[in-house]
């Protein structure tokens, strides 16, 4: 649909990244490479915290569910992205977007919300080691999971109804390279005042409680951190939480900056980076994260791979 028609969008054209022709080709391989190693580490992630009993605890519970939330994530956008740069006709319809907008809104939550979870996992380890096995017991661990998508589910729908409830007669171009919200609300030829009030409501309410309840949570662990008299003790406490904080720090910066940001900043072309940051790298870091700096996930991983070798051979 061409600017000015004033019929409704049956569907919407997005302009990805760049339109530059030459950079379409080398931008496929890198992004096909983030993907494939995204995929390699969460899916093997998830099957390390499968197979090794060692690893069978709440917090590499939480971790597996993560990885599993981090390709899922990926994967809703990743693969259409890949095609708009190869393919000559770079549409989507209408009920494709929607379904990516609500499941990438789905995981979003769920990689957030799963965040404050083992945030407040890595509190009871630390700030009530005794009673640590009663607590995090492994219904309460379903439970808190099982919560966790509940709200995720219903933020999706409200989010993604909120948003195809407005008409697009304007245009149907997408100037980004997912159907995100920010860039469909600008393309709105309806008064997208409610809906962004809505939206920003559920957006700001998940997010900041999440960042406060993590801020909290690490608030008490610190002070029980600095209460270890041996310095070799409070270095073994704290490192036992560092990945965790790195993919804190990375998850919730990108994520505050891309929604929480006054209209008179929006700026397309800075959302575009900054997504691209938001919704494939740090997917793709994550694991690399928690099997680079954490002990038990390294012992697995080579206790794994002499199993393959041997079998190999």
């Amino acid at each position: 649909m061409e600017e000015g028609n004033h019929s409704e969008a049956t569907e919407f054209i997005l302009s990805g990244l760049t339109d530059r022709p030459e950079l379409q080709v080398p931008l496929f391989l890198v992004f096909l490479m983030i993907y494939i190693v995204t995929l390699v580490g969460n899916g093997g992630m998830i099957s390390l915290i499968t197979t090794d009993p060692r690893l069978h605890t709440p917090m590499y519970f939480f971790l597996r569910n993560l990885s599993f939330s981090d390709l899922c994530y990926s994967s809703i956008i990743s693969p259409k992205m890949l095609q708009i740069f190869l393919a000559e006709r770079k549409s989507i319809s209408r009920t494709a977007c929607a379904v990516q907008m609500y499941f990438f809104i789905y995981f979003a939550d769920l990689e957030c919300l799963l965040l404050v979870v083992m945030a407040y996992d890595r509190y009871v380890a630390i700030c009530n080691p005794l009673l640590y096995t009663v607590t995090m017991s492994r219904q309460l661990c379903s439970q808190l999971v099982a919560g966790v998508c509940v709200v995720g589910l219903v933020d999706a729908l409200i989010e993604t109804c909120f948003t195809f409830r407005l008409s697009f007669c304007r245009s149907n171009v997408i100037n980004h390279f997912y159907c995100d919200t920010p860039p469909l609300l600008v393309l709105s030829s309806s008064d997208t005042f409610i809906s962004e009030t809505v939206i920003l409501t559920f957006v700001g309410f998940i997010v900041v409680s999440s960042v406060v309840i993590v801020l909290l949570s690490y608030f008490y662990i610190i002070s029980s951190i600095l209460q270890i008299r041996s310095a070799e003790g409070r270095r073994k406490v704290f490192s036992t939480c560092s990945c965790h904080l790195t993919v804190v720090g990375m998850f919730h910066g990108s994520q505050l900056f891309m929604y929480l940001r006054p209209p008179s900043s929006y700026s397309m072309e800075t959302d575009k980076i900054a997504s691209v940051f938001y919704t494939l790298v740090i997917p793709m870091l994550n694991p690399l994260i928690y099997s680079l700096r954490n002990r038990e996930v390294k012992d697995a991983l080579r206790k794994a791979m002499k199993k393959l070798i041997r079998k190999s051979c």
